[in-house]
């Protein structure tokens, strides 16, 4: 049922793309949510437990660690309520799924600071209710589920009237339809309308091997270490000192590091050049399952068995030398890369608008940076959920998330860095800093729609100010011109221009020079950001 509901989103997804509110191109709700689900279903799939707790769990693992964006995060967090509910059932009846539809919601609630009604969190709430009705009224899994999806739309088809911007764009929330999109492809499951496998290829599941497969050294300088290696260590009750020494082992072999243990269960992924070593150490503890490996340095995804021989390869590379503080920023361009690299930050994770870095994208940068405490410059407001899942998440390192919602943000905290400075104080200075800071971006909209009294085409530029629509122009220049009488004020004193990748440096210079005539008291900066869909991000400060 998983993964039904899971192909059912990704089948729909740019449908739930398209009601975005805002029509700027953006890291869309519908990718977001389909590849968190995908990553569920994954982990569903390799699980192969009959259980229903083993693949709750697996499921609720897999979110987690792929979630992106807002609306993958708090998707991620139904599936944890809903597995922590099920825990230690083999299987589950209308009441057993109705509680663990209630602790999905008030799981998916607590991770939103500020909840708003109208969104996903409202649908998943009605489900839930509906859910506890139903129970009472029939014991059959179709019949219930049908019931749920019925309510659920329902509550959906309110939500215009409870956001209002919703009601100006004409549409219901994006979220909530995506989440019912997940359960109607489990109610066709039911009925035998969907396979079983993910679709366009995404199946993980894998007929075992009955021959040792041999293995061609590849190089690949952009992987640390080659084979991506994941186990289950069957054991009663794991002593945590048994997971800790594991976990130590394993960062002496490899990175990219999960050691997640549970009631009769441990659950290992390593990314190591020695495999070998790593199912060596794991067999004194306990008998393996669901043995994995790929090759990384391959292009395609090689699935292979051990051999009495372990494969030659590189020795992995020298450990960097430890620091007191590192840095993660997300940012889009190689323009904007630079200036953070130049600023100080060790590891720069592509992505953005357009592509919201997943949780464990974000472990797996922090991973790379030996430094007790590391700073994370999210750059998105679609990125800070994942970034603060992320810090939870890290056992050995503390994370410190600046909430930066954008690029200027992100570059005005970063001058706040001090090499010999308290983290928790320079954290203080940060967070002050990206208060002062605004920032205006110009882009353009990739549907027609109204947003408040503005009337908005496909193709017309949008200049935003903090996020919101100020200016609707038919010219780039003429549109950013109009953005900037309306952002700088006379407390205004630094404009920094980074220029994206379909502008030419000639028209950043013509703004600039704009700026130094109409604003004469501010201080005007020109860089290339190389930044994709948005012709301009500015900086006043």
């Amino acid at each position: 049922m998983i993964i039904a509901g899971a192909n059912e989103l990704a089948s729909n997804k740019q449908l739930v793309d398209a009601m975005n509110v805002f029509p700027v191109p953006d890291g869309d709700t519908g990718t977001n949510m389909s590849l968190t689900v995908m990553a569920a279903a994954r982990e569903a799939e390799k699980n192969g437990s009959l259980q229903v707790a083993d693949i709750a769990k697996a499921a609720s693992g897999g979110a987690l660690r792929g979630a992106r964006g807002n609306s993958g995060v708090i998707t991620s967090q139904i599936f944890r309520g809903f597995a922590k509910a099920l825990e230690g059932m083999e299987e589950a009846g209308v009441q057993e799924l109705a509680v663990a539809a209630e602790q999905a919601v008030k799981t998916a609630y607590k991770a939103v600071m500020k909840p708003k009604e109208g969104t996903i969190l409202t649908v998943a709430r009605g489900c839930a209710e509906a859910a506890v009705r139903l129970a009472e009224e029939t014991d059959e899994i179709e019949v219930f589920l049908k019931g749920i999806i019925e309510d659920g739309h329902k509550v959906l088809a309110q939500t215009p009237e409870m956001l209002p911007v919703l009601k100006q764009a004409g549409v219901v929330d994006a979220g909530g339809r995506g989440l019912l999109y997940i359960l109607e492809g489990a109610l066709k499951q039911l009925g035998g309308d969907l396979p079983v496998t993910l679709q366009d290829g995404q199946s993980t599941a894998a007929a075992p091997e009955t021959n040792f497969a041999s293995l061609a050294s590849v190089e690949n300088e952009s992987i640390t270490f080659g084979y991506c290696t994941e186990f289950f260590i069957n054991v009663d009750h794991p002593d945590e000192a048994v997971t800790t020494g594991l976990k130590a082992y394993l960062g002496t072999i490899g990175d990219s590091i999960v050691c997640v243990a549970d009631d009769d269960i441990i659950k290992i992924h390593v990314h190591t050049d020695h495999p070998g070593l790593a199912i060596e150490k794991a067999l004194t503890i306990g008998s393996l399952s669901g043995l994995k490996i790929d090759n990384m340095r391959e292009q395609h995804t090689n699935k292979i068995n051990f051999s009495a021989e372990a494969p030659k390869v590189e020795a992995p590379k020298a450990e960097q030398p430890k620091k007191d503080v590192g840095f993660v920023s997300i940012s889009a361009g190689e323009g904007l890369t630079k200036i953070f690299k130049n600023l100080g930050v060790d590891e720069v994770i592509e992505g953005g608008q357009t592509m919201n870095p997943s949780t464990e994208d974000i472990l797996n940068a922090v991973d790379k940076i030996n430094a007790e405490h590391i700073f994370i410059l999210p750059n998105n407001k679609n990125i800070i959920l994942a970034a603060e899942q992320a810090a939870k998440l890290s056992e050995e390192k503390k994370l410190h998330v600046i909430p930066s919602r954008s690029v200027p943000e992100g570059i005005s905290a970063m001058f706040c860095y001090e090499h010999d400075a308290d983290p928790d104080e320079m954290e203080a200075a940060m967070k002050d800093a990206i208060q002062q800071v605004d920032t205006a971006t110009v882009t353009f909209a990739v549907r027609d729609t109204s947003i408040g009294d503005k009337q908005i085409k496909e193709g017309n530029i949008l200049g935003m100010l903090n996020d919101e629509i100020e200016v609707v122009a038919e010219d780039v220049m003429e549109g950013t011109k109009e953005l900037l009488r309306n952002a700088i004020t006379e407390e205004s004193e630094v404009v920094s221009i980074y220029y994206g990748a379909d502008t030419a440096e000639e028209d950043a210079k013509e703004l600039s020079a704009f700026i130094e005539e109409e604003f004469p008291d501010c201080e005007v900066e020109v860089q290339d950001g190389g930044q994709p869909l948005y012709y301009y991000i500015i900086s006043i400060e």
